[in-house]
């Protein structure tokens, strides 16, 4: 048991946080990477955004 008295099978399972919930600009993600932000990279990036997702910020933030 635990400190509270409850065993760890018995509390919910939390995802871990990736960061991906929040909102995020095609900017943060050309940064995240490493990238200039120039036009281009942030061409890719919105487009990366739009058809992925938070699966965009997964691949790239760990």
């Amino acid at each position: 048991m635990t400190e509270s008295g409850r065993d760890r099978a018995e509390r919910p399972v939390e995802q871990p946080r990736t960061g991906a919930e929040q909102p995020w600009e095609p900017e943060d993600l050309v940064i995240a990477e490493g990238k200039d932000p120039n036009p281009e990279n942030m061409e890719e990036a919105r487009r990366r955004l739009a058809d992925e997702g938070p699966a965009a910020i997964e691949k790239t933030v760990p």
